[in-house]
């Protein structure tokens, strides 16, 4: 294992046995767009982080994993205080791994494999008994986790692309969206309906939800987080977060789900 500084750089592809791990602790981290041929396992077991694909959001919360597959380019940002475990595989592993990316379940037994094939130097030999147990089972594992839908997919028609703002700021209503893009409401439901799988306005109350989750974990005040969503008052966002979740903001955010 490598405990990486936030400041030190870190080649996953340089390395080569068939898992190489590290860990660190970061805090308003931006890796910016990047990416390797070996696949990651991006395990969050303290902090919050927010993962962008090409075509999706995901939001990492504390005890799940991100499955990152080798090839993709993504970006990971963390706020505040993130402490983190990552594994990356060769492409040979990552055959009896999901193609896609995905946020997984941890199960008690997947986490008390990560920590020592986190921790195993990177000159293991993986081909001893035990060792080429730990790995093959922490594989298997992975493979079976069920995946959460912690995930927003992105609308990739250009002309709606282009007039959505960052993703911390809340998307336009749908009669706004209209106006910037020169489109009307029909051409915009179809286009999303093609793009993302669902219209405008279902998109971006899932967007409101992800939204909310991530503030949520990063401590901010129910109040606060209603306000930041366009919500004119703290009950209609908790009756829509209770809709939307089965639980509380509250609840969520003194207990997310893991």
């Amino acid at each position: 294992m490598a405990w990486l500084a936030p400041e030190a750089g870190f080649d996953a592809d340089a390395w080569a046995a068939p898992v190489i791990g590290i860990a660190s602790t970061l805090a308003d981290h931006d890796s910016g767009w990047h990416g390797h041929r070996r696949g990651q396992l991006l395990y969050a077991r303290q902090g919050c982080t927010r993962l962008t694909f090409g075509d999706r959001l995901c939001l990492l919360p504390p005890s799940r994993a991100a499955w990152i597959p080798g090839g993709l380019v993504h970006r990971a940002q963390m706020r505040q205080a993130v402490d983190y475990r990552s594994l990356y595989f060769t492409p040979d592993v990552c055959r009896q791994l999901p193609a896609r990316p995905v946020v997984i379940a941890v199960s008690p037994l997947l986490e008390a494999l990560l920590e020592p094939i986190a921790q195993a130097p990177f000159t293991q030999d993986w081909s001893q008994p035990r060792a080429h147990h730990q790995l093959a089972l922490c594989v298997l594992e992975i493979a079976a986790a069920p995946v959460q839908p912690m995930d927003l997919p992105l609308p990739r028609d250009p002309r709606i692309a282009g007039q959505l703002p960052p993703a911390e700021c809340l998307p336009p209503a749908l009669d706004e969206l209209s106006r910037r893009c020169g489109l009307s409401t029909r051409t915009i439901a179809r286009a999303m309906q093609r793009d993302v799988g669902m219209g405008y306005q279902a998109w971006r109350q899932q967007w409101r939800l992800m939204r909310a989750m991530e503030l949520l974990l990063l401590g901010h005040a129910v109040g606060h987080v209603a306000q930041e969503l366009g919500f004119s008052a703290e009950s209609p966002f908790i009756a829509f977060f209770r809709g939307m979740t089965g639980t509380t903001p509250a609840a969520f955010r003194r207990r997310p789900p893991g």
